[in-house]
């Protein structure tokens, strides 16, 4: 009876090992799903990396030195950082993971879009970045050394500041303007753009040929400088995201992690 308990025992602990190492590595990622201001979701990074999704969005304020996650000042909370929601959950997870916050999977982006004054909210942003250099893409010299994570700063930029480092744990976000710019891809590694910059379209009807053929032109030289392109402000139907798609688009932000990840499985074979 003894022996029979022992065993018991032993493939249950076996089917909890198995289950929790499962858990860890994580559903497929799905390098085109952005989880567009990802804090507002119940579970801050969690619920995004559940379905898969391998860019994720956080607003930050520089308030007193903390560099606090919410997309208004009025809503900030002491207790909600950037590190305790994000960087320190994924410096664990890449631990577990054996160098990747999926095991085996790509690099995760971090968009980190910044409401409060740029030049100050940078500066220390890179003081606590510092701090998780370990899991981070690292830019030297013109080079980047690609880690599990890479962190993307948008919103409120100041690029000479950027430029002039010669050790930076980010990249800058650039704009459709930056698709005219002669500064690499290691500088500006995404072309983010409000979609209303480039057509009127909102979802209904056809997209005009003229619109599809601008949007196919951004995103071939996008591709040519060897940058990732997304847009921002636009309709979130699986009509729309299939244009995007369609067009090569890299990046699909979304507030509905579900319907996007639904849609992506479906429309990649996954």
């Amino acid at each position: 009876m003894r022996r029979i308990l022992f065993r018991l025992g032993v493939a249950i602990a076996l089917t909890v090992l198995a289950s929790g190492c499962a858990s860890r590595s994580g559903p497929q990622p799905l390098l085109w799903a952005h989880a567009h201001n990802d804090y507002e979701h119940a579970r801050p990074l969690l619920d995004a990396l559940e379905h898969g999704f391998a860019n994720i969005e956080a607003d930050i304020w520089l308030v007193e030195g903390k560099l606090l996650v919410a997309h208004d000042r009025k809503s900030v909370k002491p207790e909600r950082t950037l590190e305790v929601l994000y960087l320190e959950p994924l410096r664990a997870r890449v631990r577990e993971n054996g160098g990747r916050v999926w095991r085996g999977g790509p690099t995760l982006t971090l968009l980190v879009d910044v409401k409060s004054e740029a030049r100050a909210t940078y500066a220390a942003l890179e003081a606590v970045l510092a701090g998780y250099a370990e899991i981070l893409t690292v830019y030297e010299a013109g080079k980047e050394k690609t880690g599990a994570v890479t962190v993307v700063v948008s919103g409120n930029r100041t690029p000479e500041d950027m430029a002039a480092k010669a050790r930076r744990y980010s990249a800058l976000d650039g704009r459709s303007t930056e698709l005219d710019s002669t500064a690499p891809a290691t500088l500006y590694p995404w072309i983010s753009e409000n979609w209303t910059k480039l057509s009127k379209w909102k979802g209904e009807g056809a997209l005009p040929e003229a619109d599809r053929a601008t949007l196919r032109n951004w995103v071939d030289r996008a591709h040519a400088q060897g940058r990732k392109i997304r847009f921002w402000n636009f309709p979130e139907t699986p009509e729309a995201w299939r244009i995007l798609t369609e067009a090569g688009v890299d990046v699909i932000g979304t507030d509905h992690l579900a319907r996007l990840r639904d849609f992506l499985r479906e429309e990649k074979g996954l």
